[in-house]
C-alpha cells in the first residue's frame, strides 16, 4: 500500500473507522501477521514485558502474542466499535485488554506505563488524514511520555527512510534500528528473504545507506525500533547549543 492509496481513504478520520468495523465482520492484519514479525518482536521484547498495541482494530497480532507467551499485552484504538466487539470477543482472555483511546491524547495512561509499544499502520494512518504533521507529532509525543525508559518504540511502516527518519527525530531523541520484512511472506521466498528480518539493516543521518543495501524501490515493509534513552537528551541539548 502506498501513500497515494491511503490518500483516496479517510484513514485519518474516526468516522471511517467506526464505519469500517461495523461492516467488517473478521479479523484484519494491517501490513504483517504477527507470525511473521515474531522473531523480530522476540529480539526485543521480553515475554513478562508489559505491551501496548496502538490502533489495534480488530487484528488477530495481540492475540498473536498472548499465544506466544505474551501476558500483559494492552490494546486502544479511537474507534469505539471495534473496541467494544474485541472486549466481547476477549473477554476469557485476561491477558489481553481492550480500551477506546485517542493515540493522540492517552491521559489515562501514567508517563512509564510500558515497556513496549507496537504500531502497526497507525501512524500512517494519521499522516494521512487532517492536520496529519501536527497530530503525528502528539501521536509520537504521547508515546514516549507513556514508554519507560529504554523502552522500545515498534513501528511498522511502508514508509522509507526518507520520509520517516525525519519525523522521528524531530518529534522525541530516539535510538534507531531499522529493519525491513517483505510485503508479502511466503514459504516460497522466507528462505531467501531480501534482508533477514533480524539484522538490522545500516542506517546513517539520512537513510542513503538504506537504498544502497537494498536498491532502489524495495518491496517491504520498513521497521524502526525506537529506543527511549533519557541519558541522551542533556548531551544532545548540548551538543545542539554549540551549533
Amino acid at each position: 500500500m502506498t501513500m497515494a492509496t491511503m490518500k483516496t481513504q479517510a484513514y485519518g478520520e474516526p468516522w471511517y473507522w467506526d464505519n469500517r468495523y461495523a461492516n467488517e465482520s473478521g479479523p484484519f492484519d494491517w501490513y504483517q501477521k504477527y507470525q511473521t514479525v515474531a522473531p523480530l518482536i522476540n529480539l526485543y521484547v521480553p515475554r513478562n514485558h508489559r505491551i501496548l498495541v496502538v490502533g489495534c482494530g480488530n487484528s488477530a497480532f495481540s492475540e498473536g502474542m498472548v499465544d506466544d507467551g505474551y501476558e500483559d499485552v494492552v490494546n486502544i484504538d479511537i474507534s469505539s466499535v471495534v473496541i467494544q466487539a474485541m472486549q466481547k470477543k476477549y473477554q476469557n482472555r485476561p491477558e489481553l485488554k481492550y480500551m477506546k483511546m485517542d493515540v493522540c491524547y492517552m491521559g489515562a495512561f501514567q508517563t512509564d506505563s510500558f515497556d513496549a509499544i507496537v504500531d502497526k499502520g497507525t501512524l500512517d494512518s494519521l499522516l494521512c488524514g487532517n492536520d496529519s504533521r501536527q497530530n503525528a507529532s502528539k501521536m509520537l509525543e504521547e508515546v514516549w511520555r507513556v514508554l519507560k525508559n529504554k523502552g522500545v518504540y515498534i513501528l511498522i511502516t511502508y514508509g522509507a527512510p526518507i520520509y520517516r527518519l525525519r519525523l522521528l527525530r524531530e518529534s522525541c531523541l530516539w535510538m534507531i534500528k531499522l529493519h525491513v520484512i517483505e510485503k508479502l511472506v511466503s514459504e516460497e521466498n522466507s528462505d531467501h528473504p531480501v534482508w533477514e528480518l533480524t539484522n538490522h539493516v545500516p542506517l546513517n543521518d539520512d537513510g542513503s545507506s538504506v537504498e544502497q543495501v537494498l536498491g532502489k524501490n524495495p518491496d517491504v515493509h520498513f521497521i524502526y525500533v525506537c529506543t527511549k534513552d533519557t541519558s541522551l537528551e542533556p548531551s544532545l541539548k548540548n551538543e545542539l547549543a554549540v551549533h
